[in-house]
């Protein structure tokens, strides 16, 4: 990639500073030039055997993957109609866009296999763009640094056929440009706001981790409706689905591996999501010392 083109005030080797406009130009330009215009409608779905297909079907996300993404989709389209920077509205309607063409793909992979979904519910424009964009982002960070580690465990296992994995492999590639557009986003944004705001925005992230937890953890929607507390807790145990006995540390290392690997492909001068591999590299040191992760 071509930095120069970014129009960035600084050399290459030289730092960016956050919130500047360099920053801003550096991560917009990013997601909008590794954009992927492939065409879902184009997508040639591989043919299964019955039983790779009967197991792929039976993994409890497909409605809550094509959800989210619903959603996704409209958060992120929402807090984008009222952005005024050019170039800042270009790289979010990009993304919004990006969202919603997952949900298309995912519901043509339904079609093409068979898969049964619960009729959608609506997707209300949300009253505050945006927390609905902040939750959808931090969600993102969240599914993101999992689902890397399960899709390479998925692919390494075989529950995955390559012909499968490389039709997903575009949209994994999103979801890693998605979760470096957004964390830089949000420090970017805090730069940029006066310096009364800050507190409160501050408190306005904690609050949205605190709603993230809680929903994974299956408290908000209560734990006696098991099966979608299953669908929402995917990421965090859903190698039990692709039936691979591997241990936590196990699992922590992939994922650990597979965010660094994907990300790191992106100018070192933009930040990475933090929380979550920090709560990982936390939990290792008291977790499963010495141990290497094994060929799943």
């Amino acid at each position: 990639m071509m930095l120069a083109k970014f129009g960035l005030s600084v050399a290459p080797d030289q730092p960016v500073r956050l919130g500047s406009d360099d920053h801003l130009r550096l991560f917009c330009q990013t997601l909008l030039d590794t954009h992927d215009p492939y065409r879902p409608a184009l997508i040639d779905w591989p043919r299964l055997d019955d039983e790779t297909r009967d197991k792929i079907v039976s993994l409890p996300i497909w409605d809550i993957a094509v959800q989210t993404e619903g959603r996704a989709g409209m958060n992120v389209a929402t807090y984008g109609r009222d952005i005024s920077d050019p170039l800042l509205y270009d790289a979010i309607a990009m993304n919004a866009f990006e969202e919603k063409r997952h949900k298309i793909v995912l519901a043509d992979m339904v079609q093409a296999y068979g898969i049964e979904l619960e009729p959608e519910p609506e997707y209300k424009v949300p009253r505050d763009p945006e927390w609905a964009f902040m939750v959808t982002g931090y969600s993102e960070c969240i599914d993101s640094f999992f689902g890397f580690g399960l899709f390479d465990l998925a692919k390494r296992s075989g529950f995955f056929p390559e012909e499968l994995v490389n039709t997903f492999e575009p949209v994994m590639h999103e979801e890693g440009r998605h979760i470096l557009f957004f964390v830089n986003w949000v420090a970017w944004h805090r730069r940029n706001m006066p310096l009364w705001r800050r507190p409160w925005f501050a408190a306005k992230i904690a609050a949205v981790w605190a709603f993230l937890i809680w929903e994974r953890i299956g408290i908000a929607r209560g734990m006696e409706d098991s099966e979608k507390g299953q669908d929402n807790n995917f990421t965090l145990n859903g190698s039990k689905e692709l039936g691979v006995e591997i241990s936590f540390p196990e699992l922590a290392r992939i994922c650990l591996a597979e965010n660094d690997r994907r990300l790191g492909q992106y100018d070192q001068r933009l930040l990475r999501p933090r929380f979550v591999p920090r709560m990982m590299r936390l939990a290792l040191r008291f977790t499963g010392r010495g141990k290497k992760p094994s060929t799943a």
